[in-house]
């Protein structure tokens, strides 16, 4: 799908721009109530390393496709298996689209524009496809079998274009995918930043070929992660250092500076981390599975820590 096509139609649509607002808005809030954020981490998947959406959104597309084989085999004869057997995919198609709605809305409020609109629309063919699978169960328990297949097979195609949609989010605007750029950083080490540059307690960027690089010292040892978040791609040497967790500046997404594991989403992939050493005055990175440097040249004793980045 290009952009110049349904995509970019769909991101001229400004009218939208005023329910895309409120929606986010009101998701903000309600994931700020007391135990929100627990709720919202596991919606997101951050606790199997993976979107959560991506896979609850196999059930109904694959229930909703047997449902539609089914249907077409029931018309062609009067097993009742066949009539069992589609309303069983229905229906548990309809329990998996419930699911993946609920965690779709909670990704879709931590992205930004242009995606965020067609997030909303891709959304919204789903919300139409559910609601005429929904129709066409109601159907076929009061026996009308026919309008109950016509019902499906015109939900089954606004869920086939859902579907497209979703895969432009994916793999056009890169939604759900890792961009902390992991593949870039160095295999051995390499000479990164000056020693003296390194501040106590700072969240210092480096680079490594054009690929950024987060660097923390404190005390004796340093801290390395990749710096690009793994999210949408924020800048962490601009976010906030608090203890041993840094955060994201643009969607609050948390990790720890010690092994890069997600502690609040809506990140769900870890941030890459890399061994760090002093070597001729340079500080030198690789990548590793995070073993911290330790500075015996400097002193033993941190600063206090500030909780924020300098």
């Amino acid at each position: 799908m290009r952009d110049d096509g349904v995509v970019g139609k769909i991101s001229q649509q400004e009218w939208l721009k005023p329910t895309e607002d409120g929606l986010q808005n009101a998701l903000h809030k309600a994931f700020q109530s007391k135990g929100g954020l627990q709720v919202k981490n596991f919606l997101h998947g951050t606790w199997i390393g993976h979107p959560l959406h991506v896979i609850l959104t196999d059930i109904p597309i694959g229930s909703w496709t047997a449902a539609i084989v089914f249907d077409a085999l029931d018309s062609m004869g009067a097993r009742k298996e066949y009539k069992l057997a589609a309303d069983a995919a229905v229906t548990l198609g309809l329990v998996g689209a419930a699911g993946a709605a609920v965690t779709g809305l909670t990704d879709w409020q931590d992205i930004d524009p242009p995606a965020r609109r067609v997030g909303l629309v891709h959304g919204l063919l789903n919300i139409a496809s559910a609601g005429l699978f929904a129709g066409s169960l109601l159907a076929r328990r009061k026996g009308k079998r026919s309008r109950g297949r016509g019902l499906a097979a015109l939900g089954y195609a606004l869920s086939v274009a859902a579907a497209q949609l979703g895969g432009n989010l994916v793999y056009e605007q890169k939604i759900g995918v890792d961009h902390s750029e992991a593949e870039r950083l160095p295999s051995e080490f390499e000479p990164v930043l000056s020693e003296s540059e390194l501040g106590e307690e700072k969240l210092v960027r480096a680079e490594h070929k054009g690929t950024p690089i987060l660097l923390v010292r404190r005390g004796p040892q340093i801290f390395a992660l990749a710096e690009t978040c793994s999210h949408l791609g924020g800048p962490l040497s601009e976010g906030k250092l608090d203890g041993d967790f840094i955060q994201c500046p643009w969607h609050g997404s948390r990790f720890s500076i010690r092994d890069g594991h997600v502690v609040d989403g809506p990140a769900v992939h870890a941030q890459p981390c890399l061994e760090a050493r002093i070597q001729n005055g340079q500080v030198e990175v690789r990548k590793s599975n995070c073993r911290v440097a330790t500075m015996p040249t400097i002193e033993t004793e941190p600063l206090p820590r500030t909780g924020t980045a300098g």
